[in-house]
């Protein structure tokens, strides 16, 4: 692993507010009540300025990453992975826009879910019915004898 030495200013650890704007306006359908995400700032161990997307409740876990490391604007994974890096922090944010996990991916795990449980039910236990169903039918009248 290679480390890369960048040049520091003395306010890297404060994004300004034109900054913070730009991330939360390119970001704004991830940010959406609805998906339970929320946003939280942050440094590095050396003070850069961090941006954290972080996924709903309960585990709030790191989703993407901007980091401001000099000039320059550092776009990762939850993982900490590298996905983009660029001095201007629109060009950044695009492709954080697109690097937003959707929720698309939760409703098709729901659908297939609700596909397979529905599935089960029509294969195993719908059956059983039915001949409890045709059981009840022949012993009805050798009850109702009984009564």
């Amino acid at each position: 692993m290679s480390v890369v030495a960048f040049e520091r200013t003395q306010e890297t650890g404060i994004w300004s507010e034109r900054e913070l704007n730009t991330i939360c306006a390119a970001l704004q359908a991830a940010l959406a009540p609805s998906t339970g995400r929320e946003w939280e700032t942050g440094t590095t161990e050396k003070g850069d300025a961090q941006f954290y997307l972080l996924g709903p409740l309960p585990d709030q876990a790191c989703e993407l990453c901007v980091s401001r490391i000099g000039a320059r604007y550092i776009l990762e994974d939850g993982s900490g992975r590298l996905l983009f890096e660029h001095r201007n922090l629109d060009i950044v944010v695009l492709h954080a826009r697109a690097a937003v996990p959707s929720t698309s991916w939760l409703m098709v795990k729901a659908i297939t879910l609700w596909c397979a449980i529905r599935s089960a039910f029509h294969e195993k236990l719908e059956p059983m019915i039915a001949e409890t169903e045709e059981l009840l039918v022949q012993l009805a009248p050798q009850l109702a004898a009984f009564a």
